[in-house]
């Protein structure tokens, strides 16, 4: 919570001061009371779907990570903001960014190793979320792109379209 005083009220046609008081939400991983905070509110890390084909060739020599991978899902969201620097990827690896557009419905895909072994979960997967919470994501690879999404749902099995198929990190 932040609150301010007005010193001096608008003359001479002068725009109205803003709200006096403004609210937002617990973004650190604790409250001042020492409640843990949502992991809703932490943004989710994505990638290019096209990374897992990598990422599973060099998790399956380790015997003991292959448990993990009954484990994976997916979740839709639908874009609701997407920052220009997402249109403005130059290099080879980020070309992939330029097909996030507003209004459309992606698939986000959790595998090991972004899934944690204890709550089974993606950090930012929306999965403690109120229905039509904004949540926020960041693209692995270009700091500019970055948005806000809505989760849909969780998919127990994955049937992304490659084009909008992403990976949480």
């Amino acid at each position: 919570v932040r609150r301010r005083q007005i010193l001096q009220e608008p003359r001479n046609g002068g725009e109205a001061c803003p709200a006096l008081e403004e609210r937002a939400g617990c973004v650190e991983y604790w409250t001042q009371q020492g409640a843990e905070c949502k992991q809703s509110l932490i943004p989710a890390l994505i990638t290019t779907g096209g990374f897992g084909k990598a990422r599973k060739k060099r998790a399956a020599a380790d015997a003991n990570l292959l448990d993990y991978f009954g484990c994976r899902y997916c979740v839709e969201f639908q874009l609701v903001a997407i920052t220009p620097g997402c249109l403005h990827s130059h290099h080879p690896y980020t070309h992939w960014m330029q097909y996030l557009r507003e209004g459309h419905t992606v698939c986000v895909e959790c595998q090991h190793p972004a899934l944690d072994s204890r709550s089974l979960h993606c950090s930012g997967d929306g999965s403690g979320s109120k229905k039509n919470q904004l949540l926020h994501w960041q693209a692995i690879g270009n700091p500019q792109c970055k948005g806000t999404w809505k989760r849909i749902r969780q998919l127990d099995t994955c049937s992304c379209p490659s084009v909008h198929s992403f990976l949480f990190i």
